[in-house]
């Protein structure tokens, strides 16, 4: 781990005066802000993150959750992951949250890990955590050997030449399915950003994940009002019962009246280069009779643009059937 400068910040205002007066100081020095570092933490020790200035929110007053007057949730920046999953409204209105929130990690980690945190959830595959190996999202034109190696945990869907890393996050499959809104606070103001709108596709700058600008912090998450009535599932496929990061998931939000599914959302994890939300599959649900036939063609809609690596064909088929099984458990409440 390289040496850095740690700044704790007492307020919104500061912490991102701080972030901008650090950049200045130092000619564009890295900054990051650090919540739980669950994450943060992990890839400066391996200096696969090397920042400058480290900024802790911490006591910031974004660890809250409440309701919005149009119906829906606020979900500060730092709350915790399992006081979110528990979270009362969560487990009544956003069951898919919470059971996409307790299907990631361990107990310990969720205790620490953050709503926003998780938003920026980096890419564990080995060639960009792994310093000795080169790695375009890391270090940019130095290549993807994930392509031509270890590719198994990766993603079949929005990868380029550049990069076929998969985004790891359980939460953000969920949150895509939700439709939620990102919240930020930046030197050049405040903006909404929805969540399918947050992640970019590497193509050929994969060094770029998010569409956050420097010293931009998110200050909270909003979720619209719950589909009364919707039925919701959060279905993750692995190579073992805990901790372990998804081969496949689906996030189901649907609606079902005198049979037919009358409103669908649909979003897939671990095989996306992104949180991957199916508008396709979607469509073929929507006023179609919620049978198994129609599931599977949803899942085929959704898997139609998979591209398979050397070792991860098997994904393809996985995900379809990933998808359709939790399609049918969320038919039958």
């Amino acid at each position: 781990m390289k040496t850095f400068e740690f700044i704790r910040a007492a307020d919104l205002k500061g912490a991102i005066e701080g972030a901008a007066r650090a950049k200045t100081a130092q000619q564009g020095a890295d900054v990051r802000f650090v919540a739980g570092g669950t994450t943060l933490i992990d890839l400066m020790k391996l200096n696969v993150e090397t920042p400058a200035h480290v900024i802790d929110i911490n006591r910031l007053p974004l660890d809250k959750v409440e309701t919005t007057p149009d119906g829906g949730l606020r979900i500060g920046a730092t709350v915790r992951n399992s006081d979110l999953a528990h979270h009362p409204i969560v487990k009544q209105d956003y069951a898919v949250l919470s059971e996409a929130l307790l299907s990631g990690a361990s107990t310990q980690l969720r205790n620490m890990a953050t709503t926003a945190g998780n938003l920026l959830q980096r890419t564990r595959c080995m060639y960009f955590r792994e310093t000795a190996m080169p790695c375009n999202k890391r270090k940019p034109g130095s290549g993807c050997p994930a392509i031509a190696g270890s590719n198994r945990m990766l993603a079949i869907l929005g990868a380029s030449e550049h990069c076929i890393a998969t985004n790891p996050s359980d939460m953000c499959v969920a949150m895509a399915a939700l439709e939620a809104t990102i919240h930020v606070q930046g030197p050049k103001g405040s903006r909404a950003i929805p969540i399918a709108g947050f992640h970019l596709l590497p193509g050929d700058t994969p060094q770029r994940e998010t569409v956050l600008e420097p010293g931009d912090l998110i200050t909270h998450v909003t979720l619209p009002a719950p589909i009364s009535g919707s039925r919701q599932v959060y279905l993750k496929l692995r190579d073992r019962a805990s901790y372990e990061f998804a081969l496949a998931s689906a996030a189901v939000v649907i609606k079902i009246a005198g049979g037919n599914v009358i409103n669908a959302r649909i979003a897939l994890g671990g095989v996306g280069t992104k949180p991957w939300r199916s508008p396709a599959a979607e469509a073929v649900l929507l006023s179609q009779p919620a049978t198994p036939a129609n599931f599977r063609k949803a899942a085929e809609a959704a898997l139609r643009d998979a591209k398979a690596q050397s070792e991860n064909g098997f994904k393809i088929e996985l995900a379809k059937r990933c998808l359709a099984h939790a399609l049918q458990m969320a038919a039958k409440g």
